[in-house]
């Protein structure tokens, strides 16, 4: 049986004790530092409030260790490493190999997709060398992930819902170009959510200012079977700079999802409890591009979001007759004062404001410019769902069911939770008689069992086997009960699942001999790491202050030129930011990618 794992994003402790509450059975969150989102950084002391919280449910805590690191920061970064699994994560994720040779402590090993992570052959030298679990690259469809199932042994974790990387992950230095910023040292400035110019060599703009580099984000909740069938394990929702609304959310939908495929016998989900949320998730509602699969059914279209990288939202209809105040709408029961809008004006800017008022089918807001007759009006903020959500309080629970046998001595009380883990606490026959009542008396241990309060467990009821209920005290029932939570928590730690470092083989070779600078070795440990492996060429990683000039500094599955219409263009092309910024694409058609080339 397959083991299933929900795997959530955790900006901060708040985010990473929703995401447990809402379902997730592992949450993956950067420490303080060399993590791939700077801007998301933690405490040891929280990380470990988020371990102790999570392991009661046997939740996994993964820690993002995973930019380029310098000589000088590896001996930093492994301290970090230890001082976090001394506060209880269960494995590291990691792009820099040099890690493996610098003494990190001996927990489960994690490859992050930033690895490129994209063939059998990369995926199987990671499993020999010591990982548990592969993030695959994003650009993956069914068929090539079935080929690495086949082909592997190793833990296949899969993005199934968030933003995208228009590159590769680990292969964009788009960002380290234009400002020194580079995204595998966790500082990417998003420059795939600027605005671009695509212009030939000579002669005007074929497009003008275009966010040409913009990616809908990942909604895979349609595919989760297949990739379950196709030897996925773990299902990854990026958004390690989202708040807690999102997260919540987000998990709720997935978690909800993912509980109708789990059918006990082929899978099973991988922690316990169940969550209630207290609310409807609906991803349309939360921060959004829109919605692709990206390229899991291989051929994809409509992935782009050129038009804003911002949310839009839903449409709710189109602008009629308008006046200085608001406008007219065949839609405007379906608002409520609060609500966010926007719309694209004339010069193709999104532009937004709030519904101040509804007046029979007027919508009036704080701003209309912009507006016209024909506008389409997007909807990007329901007010009353973002209360709701901010309302909800998810809560996770774990169902623990009491028994009551006779002995010959007394009675035995056990409890048994839904892992199969069982404590027993006996009384002596001076402690229990026949009760007068037995009906009430059901009720009354009924009654004590069941008031577990703020504990994370739930009552599934007592059970008498072959006897009819004796009478306690109530106070002592309390008493027993508190003794039997107590003894099923220790019970639990006990017995929660601990996996350790896989072996490495260093006798396993690398599937190249020649590492150019896009392979990611910055430090001479990783250095080591590779020619161990019988790597005999090394170039190191353009973080090292190498000169970019006329290489390839990006590249991406995800054409701009095919979705504009102009797949198979002759000459030249480059793309221009607004400060006059120019790069050349080099489209690839025989293999369908483009990258991104850096000009003299």
């Amino acid at each position: 049986m397959t083991r299933i794992e929900l795997l959530a994003a955790a900006r901060d402790l708040e985010c990473g004790l929703a995401a447990v509450n809402s379902g997730a059975d592992a949450v993956y969150i950067g420490g303080t530092g060399f993590s791939a989102r700077a801007a998301a950084f933690n405490s040891v002391k929280d990380i470990e409030r988020l371990c102790v919280y999570g392991h009661k449910y046997f939740c996994r805590v993964y820690l993002s260790l995973n930019t380029l690191l310098h000589d000088r920061e590896i001996e930093k970064a492994v301290r970090l490493g230890r001082e976090c699994a001394d506060a209880g994560i269960d494995a590291f994720i990691i792009q820099d190999m040099g890690l493996l040779e610098a003494g990190l402590p001996g927990l489960p090993l994690i490859a992050s997709t930033q690895c490129d992570n994209s063939t059998p052959e990369k995926v199987l030298f990671l499993e020999k060398a010591g990982f548990s679990r592969v993030i695959l690259s994003r650009e993956l469809s069914l068929p090539e992930i079935r080929k690495i199932r086949r082909e592997t042994k190793v833990e296949l974790e899969c993005f199934v819902h968030g933003s995208l990387c228009w590159s590769y992950s680990g292969r964009c230095w788009l960002s380290f170009a234009m400002g020194g910023r580079s995204g595998n040292r966790g500082e990417c400035g998003q420059p795939c959510r600027l605005p671009w110019s695509l212009t030939p060599e000579t002669g005007s703009a074929i497009i003008r200012d275009s966010h040409l580099l913009s990616l809908k984000d990942l909604n895979l909740s349609d595919k989760l079977k297949d990739l379950m069938d196709a030897g996925v394990s773990s299902f990854k929702i990026e958004g390690r700079l989202k708040g807690p609304d999102y997260v919540k959310n987000i998990t709720t939908y997935y978690r909800s999802a993912l509980d109708e495929l789990l059918d006990g016998k082929n899978f099973r989900k991988s922690s316990s409890g169940a969550s209630a949320a207290g609310f409807n998730p609906d991803p349309d509602k939360t921060f959004n591009r829109g919605y692709s699969r990206y390229f899991i059914d291989e051929k994809p279209s409509d992935i782009f979001s050129m038009d804003t990288p911002k949310m839009k939202g839903e449409s709710i209809g189109v602008a009629g007759k308008t006046s200085r105040d608001g406008f007219e709408l065949k839609g405007a029961s379906l608002l409520r004062p609060g609500d966010g809008l926007c719309w694209f004006g004339a010069d193709g800017t999104l532009t937004g404001s709030t519904v101040v008022k509804i007046s029979g089918g007027k919508v009036i807001v704080r701003d209309s410019a912009g507006i016209s007759v024909g506008t389409e009006i997007f909807r990007n903020l329901d007010s009353d769902f973002v209360a709701k959500l901010g309302k909800a309080r998810p809560a996770r629970k774990i169902t623990v069911v009491w028994t009551v046998a006779e002995t010959a001595d007394g009675v035995k009380i056990t409890a048994l939770d839904e892992d199969a883990i069982r404590v027993e606490l006996e009384l002596g026959k001076a402690e229990c008689r026949p009760a007068e009542n037995t009906e009430k008396a059901r009720v009354t241990w009924s009654e004590a069992f069941g008031k577990l309060g703020e504990t994370e467990y739930i009552s599934g009821g007592v059970k008498f086997e072959k006897m009819v209920p004796p009478f306690v005290p109530v106070s002592d029932l309390n008493r027993i009960r508190r003794t039997l939570i107590a003894s099923l928590q220790q019970a639990r730690e006990a017995a929660r699942p601990r996996p350790v470092r896989c072996p490495e083989d260093p006798s396993w070779p690398y599937p190249e001999k020649e590492l150019d600078f896009e392979s990611g070795v910055l430090n001479s440990s990783a250095e080591k790491f590779y020619r161990k492996h019988g790597v005999t060429t090394i170039e190191r990683a353009p973080e090292s202050g190498m000169d970019m000039t006329g290489r390839r500094i990006a590249r991406s599955r995800a054409c701009p030129l095919k979705d504009a219409g102009l797949c198979g263009y002759k000459g030249k092309l480059f793309i221009v930011d607004g400060k006059g910024r120019r790069f050349e694409l080099r489209p690839d058609c025989r293999k369908c990618e483009i990258s991104v080339y850096l000009g003299h």
